[in-house]
């Protein structure tokens, strides 16, 4: 299998969208993170134009023409038009160091390969290591959700997992066209809902740092709190004065 042109491609286009989930979580301004995705949109474009080859499958050829006119067109405008809205230009720390998300990263690719490997045992050798790295940038995407404050990186983080689960689609050969496309459909509402959610929390709390909800929703509480114990000193005023007139 090694030396075979497809298997070489398809491990090329796959390592290198894996590659990209690692700078994912190395990068921690947001136009960056933004052009990464799109370079990873388009080399899942690529995998799956490739897979369209490898396997006879014309219907890749629509999935591949899909991905990179959302993933690599639409998408990014999209998430640059959220970013000179909300001005989103400067670095956002992440809740976990960069090290250490590394670090965290690496164990997570080792525990896709001993997961994926033996649960495909009886596959070709390409399908096998294409699952492997779809389910390592699946991943990763999890882990940036995660570890990252801004409510933008985490939507990132969930549109890169998605690339991982289209790049598992796609590796696997005879999947329906129709699986793949409701697969992405579902995540990219989710995104839509989240790209909502960042627009409603930075006109509610004035940022994008989901550690500030902490803050306030303690502050609710704590309104709520005297609110009511408002109301309970209005009633008992209300009671003396009723006691009051009876007298």
């Amino acid at each position: 299998m090694f030396g075979e042109l497809s298997y070489d491609i398809a491990h090329l286009l796959g390592g290198a969208m894996l590659l990209l989930s690692f700078a994912l979580l190395y990068q921690r301004r947001v136009p960056a993170l933004i052009s990464i995705f799109a370079t990873q949109g388009m080399l899942l474009a690529l995998a799956a134009a490739w897979q369209g080859a490898v396997q006879h499958a014309p219907e890749l050829y629509l999935t591949a023409l899909i991905a990179c006119g959302a993933k690599t067109l639409l998408i990014p405008l999209a998430l640059r038009h959220m970013v000179q809205r909300l001005q989103l230009g400067r670095a956002v720390e992440p809740a976990l160091g960069v090290g250490p998300s590394m670090l965290a990263g690496v164990a997570l690719v080792v525990l896709a390969i001993l997961v994926a490997l033996p649960a495909t045992a009886g596959a070709r050798a390409i399908q096998r290591e294409d699952l492997a790295l779809a389910l390592s940038v699946v991943l990763l995407g999890m882990l940036m959700m995660i570890t990252r404050r801004s409510a933008m990186s985490q939507l990132i983080g969930l549109l890169s997992m998605e690339n991982g689960l289209m790049l598992a689609a796609v590796g696997v050969a005879g999947m329906p066209l129709v699986v793949e496309l409701s697969t992405a459909a579902l995540v990219l509402v989710l995104a839509l809902v989240a790209g909502v959610f960042v627009f409603l929390i930075r006109d509610r709390v004035e940022s994008l740092d989901t550690a500030v909800l902490e803050q306030h929703r303690g502050e609710a509480a704590w309104g709520e709190a005297a609110q009511d114990a408002s109301a309970a000193e209005a009633a008992a005023a209300e009671a003396q004065a009723n006691a009051g007139e009876i007298r």
